[in-house]
């Protein structure tokens, strides 16, 4: 039996075997430590690769933001610093902390540059995902940098180091933290730059355990002081970098489970024929769980009975509030019921209350181009600088004979130059604005600046 075990571990070890792959070492070394440099042409690439993520972010563009982590070079000296600390060279763990530095300096200082100076100044999605760094990030710098080492480390490099850029995001955190300089906003800097500093410390850590595992050959065998002290310090850093993540993480993960509790216990027990449940408010300061209705009236009966029943959902203490109605549908029926005979039943209120809010969208309709041509007017000026004004009107056109009806946006920009648009610039306009606006049909029509 113990026989076949070892024969099983064998063949599994011998899939798993990455040392027959190994590149040579000398080669992998040099390799490394030629990248952690900063300086020349490889400074400016960091620059640009900074710019292009800003921009990036700044757009909300993801497909910007991957392009500027493939060109940037910020991984040399992380992974320089993590082989300098496997194989005891530290002079090369000097070089590496000092360029990374240097890196990281100059990346903050360039973004917040161009924070400044952008007139696109909103917090879109992409910039506000990397403030808030979890236990999860830990996990993917750590597995990134595996990842990475084993790469650099062996024959079949494929499409690994590309992936690892991408996987590890070390670019648009540290633009992020430049946002947070530029606009005075602390908490977007600390919170950027603490993910920045965690996939910094786990992509050196995960270089540090596969430069053992590989077996690289150290400088020295015998241990120095300089070394157990190195040690320490690396165990520390690592320690003290995932407490805050593992704290926020496991706020998360119950907050995610508190909503998940909710949604069953909505969709388990308040259901009521002639009643739909619109929203759901959770006040975990104050416990207490606010839903929102509206059609026919629940009664105490009925919210007594589903009260009873969020002890089966972990809710035990939370306070259940239902508001019978939504906040528009209650000041409409109220008054309605106000002015109407007795005669009037509550599903003719409804009726009425459904026209008023069908009116409502109708102007929210128009209302929302008004809008949306404010926030096209910052971007249309850096796109399209000869463009000076923009206005947006939803419109519908009817044939003569009543054929055919077309609804669609119409689009009226000034043009600030004397001469007619070209073909191609109207044809790139156009599009833009299409895109922009999500509109399935777009009438363009260009004045010349009066």
């Amino acid at each position: 039996m113990n026989t076949d075990i070892k024969k099983i571990y064998d063949i599994v070890k011998g899939y798993f075997n990455a040392m027959p792959d190994k590149e040579n070492e000398s080669d992998t070394i040099k390799e490394i430590s030629r990248n952690v440099v900063f300086h020349g042409a490889n400074l400016w690439v960091l620059v640009f690769a900074i710019f292009i993520a800003s921009l990036g972010l700044n757009v909300n563009s993801t497909a910007v933001i991957i392009g500027a982590m493939l060109i940037s070079p910020l991984m040399g000296p992380i992974i320089g610093m993590g082989l300098a600390i496997g194989i005891n060279d530290f002079e090369l763990l000097k070089r590496s902390a000092k360029n990374y530095l240097v890196a990281t300096i100059i990346s903050i200082i360039t973004a917040a540059v161009y924070f400044l100076l952008t007139p696109l100044d909103e917090a879109q999605s992409e910039l506000l995902a990397r403030t808030s760094p979890t236990l999860y990030d830990v996990l993917i710098a750590l597995f990134g940098g595996a990842a990475g080492i084993l790469a650099i480390s062996t024959k079949g490099k494929g499409n690994v180091i590309p992936g690892v850029a991408i996987a590890t995001a070390l670019m648009p955190p540290l633009c992020t933290a430049g946002y947070g300089i530029a606009i005075g906003n602390i908490y977007y800097f600390m919170g950027a730059f603490y993910l920045f500093f965690i996939n910094t410390v786990f992509i050196c850590m995960s270089t540090y355990i596969g430069v053992k595992m590989l077996k690289f050959t150290p400088n020295s065998t015998a241990e120095n002081p300089n070394h157990q002290r190195v040690r320490k310090y690396i165990i520390a850093i690592v320690v003290l970098t995932m407490v805050p993540a593992t704290f926020m993480t496991v706020n998360i993960v119950k907050e995610s489970m508190l909503k998940s509790n909710i949604n069953h216990f909505i969709k388990n027990e308040l259901i009521f024929s002639g009643t739909q449940i619109i929203s759901n408010n959770i006040d975990t300061k104050n416990k207490k769980l606010t839903i929102t209705a509206v059609g026919q009236e629940i009664g105490s009966k009925e919210i007594e009975y589903v009260t009873a029943k969020l002890p089966n959902y972990n809710l035990e203490d939370y306070k259940l509030s239902i508001i019978q109605g939504g906040l528009n549908d209650s000041i409409i029926i109220s008054r309605l019921q106000n002015e109407t005979t007795a005669k009037t039943n509550t599903q003719q209120l409804l009726a009425q209350a459904g026209q008023i809010k069908t009116l409502e969208l109708q102007l929210n309709n128009y209302t929302k181009y008004e809008k949306m041509s404010n926030e096209l007017r910052k971007e249309i000026s850096i796109l399209f600088p000869n463009i000076s004004t923009i206005a947006l009107a939803p419109a519908t056109e009817i044939k003569i004979d009543n054929t055919i009806t077309t609804n669609y946006i119409t689009a009226i920009v000034e043009h600030k130059k004397e001469e007619t648009i070209s073909s191609s610039e109207h044809r790139m306009l156009e599009e833009w604005i299409k895109t922009r606006t999500k509109a399935d049909s777009l009438r363009l029509i260009i004045a010349k600046t009066r």
